[in-house]
């Protein structure tokens, strides 16, 4: 007599060898990880002597003025004032300032990888006037060393300044020196000498090109901020502390216009001392940066407010490949369910060893779309690499199952599944919801096809002939 195995015992092993092949879908996720970074250092490696991602600030006028400061020191036990005369700087921002800028963006390659890099071409107006009420921050007027004035532009990585820079005061040109930008940009850039003696406004006008990569960042300083953008790049991203009043995206290119005051900025025009560079969150999403994020106001010295416009791939395949991993165990779920309601209801055996290869290609479509999807990109590569699971354990299930019928049943299901994993990836907001009534009908099946079978009871294999009858 040889008995089977209980149904009960089979929906064990068969979640067993399930939860065993979590292991390798970890390594899976693992080998995703290793490939993005290995694609972000390949960027790296593109981007470098090009330019990175450029934070633009300024124009900014600074001028040095002298102011006494008191001293505690303690001389035999006594506490002795002493003053002294030191030089600070007075950072000034202009009245009102428009900046445009022209972004030409290109897709640059090595091997399988790629990086978006670009020109641009920034110009801009601003118009400075020195405040009445210089007092409140503790300057006095008369102590401004106006002779000494310097007009200085943040640029963050000033490796992509292009030849073409010009500057000019009331039309007339300045000579521009490297260095002494901005905190905003990490004090990188370019500046000039002026003097501000005779005027009482100043009126500048410039321009100049710079090299960059992913995206650019522009921190606004003044009473009034204008910044147009326009590109040819179709898929930009906006995010930072502020996003654009006007935009317009096409398959052509973008446009955006940005009007930021200082009340929003929470800024004075006279300012003691110099914001910090920004907080800058990964463009890619309309989203702005919360005050909490940004540090709040910058009156004191805390991190600038900016906004970003990032350069953004459309396909950022390595986050689609790691979501797409986190379904593994889903689709494993699904396949042993129904290879187990083949067994347990139709009759059909199915062994642990077969539970265990017919999970290890599921498992391989994630490295499969993975390899396929840095040469092809991730539709073409979802589609071979889901094809080619579909065609190996439909076959299999053939001969697991002892027929081609069902083998068809299996390859339907899987098909299915396969169409509605792209489904989720593509809809990300709606995944909980779809997934979750998937779960409740499958389920609802599970418990309708199983309602009369007893999971403790053993089938026999093989009844035992009848004694043959005595006379």
């Amino acid at each position: 007599m040889q008995n089977e195995r209980s149904p009960g015992l089979k929906l064990l092993f068969a979640i067993l060898i399930a939860a065993a092949l979590v292991i390798p879908l970890v390594f899976v996720y693992a080998l995703v990880s290793d490939r993005d970074h290995q694609s972000t250092v390949a960027q790296g490696t593109i981007t470098a002597g090009w330019g990175g991602d450029q934070v633009i600030a300024g124009p900014v006028i600074v001028i040095p003025y002298m102011a006494e400061q008191t001293e505690n020191e303690t001389v035999n036990g006594t506490v002795v004032n002493r003053t002294r005369t030191v030089r600070r700087e007075l950072f000034l921002a202009p009245e009102k300032q428009v900046v445009k800028t022209d972004l030409a963006p290109q897709k640059r390659q090595v091997s399988i990888y790629s990086s978006v890099i670009y020109r641009a071409g920034l110009s801009g107006t601003a118009h400075f006037a020195l405040p009445d009420n210089l007092s409140r921050l503790g300057v006095s007027p008369d102590k401004l060393l106006l002779d000494q004035t310097e007009l200085r532009f943040g640029v963050s990585d000033p490796r992509g300044l292009q030849s073409d820079a010009k500057v000019a005061l009331n039309g007339q040109p300045l000579a521009l020196e490297p260095g002494k930008g901005l905190a905003a940009s990490g004090n990188a850039g370019f500046h000039a000498l002026l003097d501000w003696s005779g005027a009482p406004a100043l009126d500048i006008t410039w321009q100049y090109s710079v090299r960059g990569s992913h995206g650019m960042t522009l921190v606004p300083r003044g009473g009034e901020t204008i910044w147009d953008v326009t590109s040819p790049w179709p898929h930009p991203g906006f995010s930072g502390s502020f996003l654009p009043q006007e935009k317009t995206i096409k398959e052509t290119g973008f446009t955006a216009r940005y009007a930021i005051s200082n009340i929003a900025l929470g800024q004075s025009l006279a300012m003691t001392s110099d914001p910090l560079p920004p907080q800058i969150n990964e463009p890619g999403y309309d989203r702005p940066m919360s005050p909490a994020f940004t540090g709040g106001r910058t009156e004191a010295g805390g991190p600038s407010m900016a906004a970003t416009i990032g350069l953004v791939e459309p396909v950022d395949l390595y986050s689609r490949v790691d979501r797409s991993v986190k379904y593994g165990f889903l689709f494993i779920g699904f396949t042993f369910l129904t290879y187990l309601m083949f067994d347990i209801v139709a009759g059909a055996r199915v062994a642990s060893a077969e539970y265990l290869l017919t999970g290890t290609g599921l498992v391989l479509f994630f490295v499969l779309l993975l390899a396929f999807a840095e040469v092809i990109g991730f539709s073409a590569a979802y589609i071979v690499a889901s094809l080619a699971i579909i065609g190996l354990l439909t076959a299999y299930s053939a001969a697991v199952l002892k027929s081609w019928r069902r083998a068809r049943f299996m390859g339907a299901l899987l098909l299915g599944l396969y169409a509605l994993l792209y489904v989720l990836l593509s809809l990300e907001a709606w995944s909980l919801l779809i997934g979750s009534v998937l779960l409740f009908v499958a389920l609802s099946g599970v418990m309708y096809a199983t309602r009369n079978i007893d999971w403790s009871s053993v089938r026999r294999g093989q009844e035992s002939s009848p004694s043959p009858a005595t006379s």
